[in-house]
């Protein structure tokens, strides 16, 4: 059966962006916060989002009203219980995702279907928390979602062709692009962009050049969007430690080490844009 409903657990730059998406190709979304203050503000980042497309003729005003009407926004898990699927979006933390999916386990349908949304953590080692490993697997999405063309679709040993299959089919009818992984660490994205996110912090931690360099020299030298250490700083420099302490886990090699400069920006609470401050400074101006 297609997805219709969708649930999502998280309403954060990621679960926000996610519900956005699905609401606005029409499906009922309930998206869900641990607290009312959470949830309000992932809720003013959607209407915020909506609103400059407004401003800028991308939607008319009764458009947006639309793609609104379609979200729900709870701060129960039991009011997912009849979602077709749910996507989990919170922090990036086995222990945190698998009491999630625990708990979503016993209060959801049988036939639903949960998706992680984690950037580098084993889609297995979650689904051992349910008992509904066939029907379980991995839909990462990308930074800012409603923007990015692209989901990874990370596919686990126990998965059925069927939830496969749905899943790949509903990625794709919010417009994205899909590609396909294995359950390993990083999968594709990630195993391949952080190391190298991590070669350029090496290179500004050994005075090789300004960070404006570095990011304009990938940029107009090897044709990439959006410069190595100006992206850090927007996928949040906590993310990408904890991603490459997975890496390095799996595999101890020097290419996967955390570079010390990362872990001290990290511990000083320069976590990038959503602090305020990381590499660049993101502070209002007054």
């Amino acid at each position: 059966m297609p997805i219709q409903s969708v649930g999502v657990v998280g309403c954060g730059l990621m679960g926000s962006g996610i519900a956005q998406v699905c609401a606005q190709k029409g499906h009922p979304v309930i998206v869900r916060e641990v607290n009312d203050e959470a949830l309000k503000k992932g809720m003013d980042r959607i209407r915020g989002f909506l609103a400059e497309g407004v401003k800028r003729g991308k939607m008319t005003q009764a458009q947006m009203d639309q793609v609104l009407s379609h979200l729900k926004g709870t701060t129960s898990l039991a009011d997912l219980k009849d979602c077709d699927l749910v996507i989990e979006a919170v922090v990036e933390n086995l222990d945190e995702k698998r009491k999630v999916f625990g708990e979503l386990d016993k209060v959801c349908k049988p036939s639903t279907i949960f998706a992680s949304n984690t950037s580098s953590i084993s889609i297995s080692a979650q689904a051992a928390a349910t008992k509904r490993a066939d029907r379980f697997l991995g839909l990462h999405f990308m930074n800012p979602v409603p923007l990015m063309k692209l989901v990874e679709i990370v596919r686990p040993d126990a998965v059925s062709a069927e939830t496969y299959s749905v899943a790949k089919a509903f990625a794709e009818t919010l417009g994205k692009v899909t590609v396909t992984a294995k359950d390993t660490p990083g999968f594709i994205v990630n195993l391949i962009l952080v190391p190298y996110l991590c070669e350029a912090v090496r290179a500004f931690e050994r005075g090789l050049a300004t960070k404006e360099d570095i990011d304009t020299g990938l940029e107009l030298g090897c044709g990439v969007p959006m410069g190595p250490l100006k992206l850090l700083d927007f996928v949040g420099l906590d993310t990408t430690l904890y991603i490459m302490e997975v890496l390095h886990t799996a595999w101890p090699e020097p290419k996967y080490e955390a570079p010390a400069l990362l872990r001290k920006m990290v511990a000083e609470g320069r976590m990038g844009k959503k602090a305020g401050k990381g590499f660049y400074d993101y502070a209002p101006k007054a």
